[in-house]
């Protein structure tokens, strides 16, 4: 294999050195790592079209890999083979700031993107937290704190150029704002996880940087108080731009961690953009309605390093945690329901996580639906582990039971296969046959997602 592959790339692009396969044999999820054989390094979609043509002739197994920062175990090459890691592949080739759209390789990172952006007045909205690829962040349809007002990937990917299975280059779209022509395959290979092919080139849609922004702290007697605030706020149209919730066992690890003094109750954390007059405006309505729901208090803040500060209780809440437990891992899972549902579920979590004795807490997109939970770990102890399995599952039947998802944006990949035919029914047999048919050999991330093997 790797003399064929030699003739595809140079040496420096091919790697079988023992740190390099481990760095490759996990992500940032607690399931069991696995190596691949070789990691290989593209620097080209031609280069990504000859790998899939020599693997696919010889059936050998491949994984995408950006940055590892998934959390379902996507990347883990459990049937080894090749690891194409796409982090040579990091030009941003076009920004027609005219049309509010960016051309870019896979491997350029939201930050890098950003900073590019920046310079025009423009920025990507779409921010799971982790400094993760573009081409990553398409694959998982990843989402993050700005998803209510902008959208998850699959609402801001225009086009994207896939290489297949067999070593086919496609384009998914175009670059116009709409069309009505033929099926939409953006909305198909986005959340595909590699199963259906290598993403090797994304046209993105792209925003004004906000002529103003402010943001907001706001704490509540209850979970269902703050909630129900943000339905409120939510139906009376507010154009908010973020909206968390931390709840009041996070708040308390923010405050060992960061030794600030927040009130160790239910908190929203809030981000409205516009401009100054309008949102004068939002702000002054906000406040009314949250008087409706036992608001506790509510401080705003428009100065950009104070807003950072504001912002630093949920940003920092996961090392916050780690802080707090030497030697433990951590496991984050996501779940997303109906909004009317999500006090309910937040509510089951809690006595979840507190019959099982598992330290963790609840943070969570209010604005959509989707919560977390973060768990500390003792992965040398298997009850724990067993217990940390029992909470997930529960979690994901009470979501499945109320019209929910079992993951709103961390994705299937390994971990949550098992609740997909529950989940989709006999539309999982669609998407199995879609699969079959791109990828006959079942060699582009075998057994994520679907479960090939079961198929």
């Amino acid at each position: 294999m790797i003399s064929e592959l030699r003739n595809i790339l140079n040496d420096s692009q091919i790697s079988t050195n023992e740190t390099i396969l481990d760095l490759h044999s996990k992500d940032e999820s607690y399931h069991i790592p696995s190596k691949p054989d070789v990691v290989v390094y593209p620097e080209t979609s031609e280069q990504v079209s000859a790998i899939l043509k020599f693997a696919n002739e010889h059936k050998v197994p491949v994984q995408p890999f950006g940055m590892g920062t998934s959390l379902e175990g996507h990347i883990i090459p459990y049937d080894r083979g090749i690891t194409i890691d796409f982090s040579l592949m990091n030009k941003i080739i076009e920004i027609k700031e005219k049309d509010f759209l960016v051309k870019i390789e896979p491997g350029v990172t939201r930050t890098q993107l950003n900073k590019e952006l920046s310079k025009y007045g423009l920025f990507f909205p779409v921010d799971p937290g982790a400094d993760a690829t573009l081409g990553g962040m398409a694959a998982t349809n990843a989402s993050g704190t700005l998803s209510v007002k902008y959208g998850t990937m699959r609402d801001n990917v225009r086009d994207m150029e896939v290489v297949l299975a067999d070593g086919t280059t496609i384009h998914t779209g175009t670059l116009a704002a709409k069309s009505s022509s033929g099926y939409h395959l953006n909305g198909i290979f986005v959340g595909s996880e590699g199963t259906l092919g290598c993403i090797t080139e994304l046209t993105l849609k792209i925003f004004g940087i906000p002529e103003f922004m402010s943001a907001a702290r706001a704490t509540f007697k209850t979970i269902d108080d703050a909630v129900e605030a943000v339905v409120a706020v939510l139906q009376a149209g507010i154009p908010i731009g973020r909206i968390e919730i931390v709840d009041e066992t996070s708040v308390k690890q923010v405050n060992h961690f960061s030794e600030s003094t927040y009130e160790e109750v239910p908190t929203l954390f809030l981000e409205f953009h516009g401009n100054e007059a309008g949102l004068k405006q939002d702000v002054a309505f906000t406040k009314d309605i949250f008087e409706d729901f036992n608001c506790l208090d509510i401080q705003f803040e428009t100065d950009t390093a104070a807003r950072n500060q504001l912002w630093d209780a949920r940003h920092n809440l996961a090392y916050a945690y780690i802080h707090s437990y030497p030697g433990r891992k951590m496991m984050v899972t996501d779940v997303c329901l109906p909004i009317s549902e999500l006090a309910g579920a937040i509510h089951h979590a809690r006595v979840v996580i507190d019959q099982l004795g598992l330290p963790g807490g609840i943070t969570g997109h209010v604005g959509d639906g989707n919560y977390h939970i973060i768990l500390m770990i003792d992965m040398n102890d298997p009850e724990e582990i067993q217990k940390s399995k029992e909470l997930n599952e529960q979690i994901v039947e009470y979501a499945l039971a109320r019209g929910g998802t079992c993951t709103g944006e961390h994705g299937v990949g390994f971990g949550k296969q098992k609740y997909q035919e529950k989940e989709h029914g006999e539309a999982l047999e669609v998407m199995r046959k879609i699969k079959q048919v791109l990828d006959p050999n079942a060699i582009l991330n075998p057994n994520k997602l679907l479960n090939d093997k079961n198929s």
